[in-house]
């Protein structure tokens, strides 16, 4: 049986791995700080406000909103997107665990 090499790895490993990958792209952390910024329901055109086009932005929006950074629900014609706040608070509090064990030892020189 074969199994993929990231299956090796801790939980914890994999999931920030996965959050990295979704945050990898400038695109989705300008639509991530967007919302952040509007503080509410955006509903409407989003590319409006990114220098990409509706179809790359709206697949942005799908890798976002599997990951579950952000929500979306249908209103009537239009889509209304948000942060999911609890979501990026469990995001930041992982990954401030993960630098503060990176910065947890440091080493007395470098190189």
């Amino acid at each position: 049986m074969t199994h993929a090499k990231t299956q090796l790895f801790e939980a914890n490993q994999q999931e920030i791995a996965q959050i990295a990958k979704a945050l990898a792209h400038p695109a989705r952390v300008a639509i991530i700080q967007f919302l952040a910024k509007k503080q509410v329901c955006i509903s409407g055109d989003i590319s409006n406000e990114l220098p990409l086009s509706r179809t790359t932005v709206s697949q942005h929006l799908q890798e976002l909103k599997a990951l579950g950074i952000i929500q979306g629900e249908v209103s009537g014609l239009n889509v209304c997107y948000c942060l999911d706040l609890k979501v990026v608070k469990h995001i930041k509090h992982i990954f401030n665990i993960f630098f503060d064990e990176a910065l947890a030892n440091p080493p007395a020189q470098c190189c």
